[in-house]
């Protein structure tokens, strides 16, 4: 029997493409480092909601749940993503954290936290970000009084209450969060830019609808930013008013930490309790970096979700990958059946047809 393709991670990306390995008339063997097949959802914070309805936001094969036009929260997900997992009735290990892959001829050998080492005719890479979270250097923060802390490590505003909190970045999640902290807590956001706003619904439609509608979706990944001149957020209500009327402010970043205080770029010295660092994530492959597969900088060297350096490496829900929608539920599928096409092609014995 061929050796299966293994699949590195069980969140959205890894069930997209663990259903189109198995479509695709291959044999998917995903391993989980958690203890369930929902990726990373559960331990986002608890406020956490999608930024598409729930008709743009089912993996093929299994419909979303309740009415296609709600946002559904993080534990819809979650349990959605548990419910994907038994649908597609292929191999799931969970508690398997994948250490490093080393070359076995034209596949691999996967080897295991627990001691296993598994053959592998191909690898999809699809372990997300979560678990590499960016935390950008900060002048003074060794010595930082407060509490320095990432938004991956944030769960809900009542331990905040009270206090001066920063939140740095201008994205979604740093507006979402400080939006929620301002309830309790003085907030201020610190961007190196203004923050940039994308109506949820324009035209009485969600903007999902207009980004399929128009084929916008599809197109190469940064083009919205592009022409933006910048990253969006999605005002879902409420986010551009609470900046207007100072339930929280936005101010350019800071210069340094100094004991119990932030230096603001126009000198002034101010008391903060709580440093939120809403700065992104990183991908997590540091289980490549034996095998060569990175950069310098960590970092995937693949184009559009096709290794560069390994052939039957692939990768799914990669920021960017191919298109605007690529790291989220709306867009893994489409990248998981494009890469998947390419280790199909290798399997058969067609490497020239994989698109390298």
């Amino acid at each position: 029997m061929t050796e299966p393709i293994v699949v590195v991670g069980a969140g959205q990306s890894g069930l997209a493409a663990a259903r189109a390995v198995r479509d695709a008339g291959l044999r998917p063997l995903v391993l989980e480092a958690s203890g369930s097949p929902a990726g990373s959802w559960p331990a986002y914070y608890d406020s956490l909601a999608l930024f598409s309805p729930a008709r743009y936001s089912a993996l093929p094969g299994l419909p979303f749940p309740g009415g296609p036009d709600r946002y559904p929260c993080r534990d819809e997900v979650a349990g959605y993503l548990g419910r994907y997992a038994d649908w597609l009735a292929v191999e799931i290990r969970t508690g398997t954290t994948v250490e490093t892959i080393r070359p076995n001829g034209r596949g691999f050998v996967v080897h295991t936290a627990g001691g296993e080492s598994l053959a592998a005719t191909g690898v999809v890479a699809a372990s997300g970000s979560f678990s590499n979270p960016h935390r950008p250097a900060l002048r003074g923060q060794d010595h930082f009084a407060g509490e320095l802390l990432h938004v991956a490590d944030y769960r809900c505003p009542a331990a905040y209450a009270g206090k001066r909190v920063v939140v740095v970045g201008g994205g979604n999640s740093a507006i979402q969060v400080g939006y929620e902290l301002a309830g309790v807590a003085s907030v201020t956001l610190a961007s190196r830019a203004p923050v940039r706003f994308l109506p949820q619904r324009p035209g009485g439609h969600d903007v999902h609808y207009w980004l399929t509608r128009t084929g916008f979706d599809e197109l190469p990944g940064t083009w919205l930013a592009r022409i933006a001149g910048g990253p969006l957020v999605v005002e879902t209500g409420g986010y551009q008013e609470a900046l207007a009327s100072g339930r929280m402010d936005r101010r350019p970043m800071f210069t340094a930490l100094d004991g119990d205080r932030i230096v603001w770029a126009d000198g002034v010295r101010e008391r903060v309790d709580v440093v939120l660092l809403a700065t992104g994530y990183r991908p997590s492959v540091g289980y490549l970096e034996e095998l060569g597969a990175l950069s310098a900088e960590g970092l995937p060297e693949h184009t559009g979700g096709i290794s560069t350096t390994h052939l039957g490496l692939v990768y799914v829900g990669l920021n960017f990958q191919r298109s605007f929608a690529s790291n989220t539920l709306r867009g893994v599928s489409r990248d998981a059946d494009h890469v998947v096409a390419a280790l199909a092609a290798l399997v058969h014995d067609a490497p020239a047809t994989i698109g390298l």
